[in-house]
């Protein structure tokens, strides 16, 4: 991908697309340390979430993604499960403008709060998300949430629970 040049070409940001699937699929593979779901996992986001998750396009790659939905328990919420950018491409501020673009959305509206967890180790998770907060001027949260020990044998590391708002909107 010729990401280097990407500051003199638009990019595009925009909901999902079933087709878009199997791209996001591969581009979650090259952000470590993002963990890898199932394609078909993509599809359904694509599929079931695609009016609260967005995708990023540049020549019609796509560079960046995120997946998120209202959560099912706390109506007033939208959860964050997952954000890639292409490492070609971070540090340009993509993730915060496509988070943006969620929160501008209709069918976002009635949250009141952001949701999502992180690694303590993923610094930059937490910055993105302290940054989130920042911008949209309210507070940022951090709860014990996963412990590790729910992930088995695997050494996954704990995530917290991160938490910004109220959304003053």
């Amino acid at each position: 991908m010729g990401c280097e040049n990407y500051k003199n070409k638009p990019i595009t940001i925009r909901k999902p697309q079933i087709k878009d699937g199997n791209q996001i699929f591969h581009l979650v593979k090259k952000c470590k340390p993002l963990d890898i779901n199932s394609l078909y996992y993509y599809l359904l986001i694509c599929a079931h979430f695609d009016q609260t998750s967005v995708i990023s396009e540049l020549d019609n790659e796509i560079i960046g993604y995120i997946s998120a939905y209202i959560n099912p328990h706390q109506k007033n919420t939208l959860f964050i499960w997952q954000v890639a950018v292409h490492p070609g491409v971070r540090g340009q501020g993509l993730a915060t403008k496509m988070m943006m673009d969620i929160l501008g959305r209709n069918e976002v509206k009635p949250a009141k709060f952001i949701e999502t967890t992180v690694t303590p180790s993923n610094q930059a998770s937490m910055s993105l998300f302290g940054k989130i907060a920042s911008k949209l001027d309210t507070n940022l949260q951090k709860f014990p949430f996963f412990t590790s020990d729910l992930f088995g044998e695997s050494d996954h590391e704990e995530e917290l629970l991160l938490r910004i708002g109220p959304l003053n909107k």
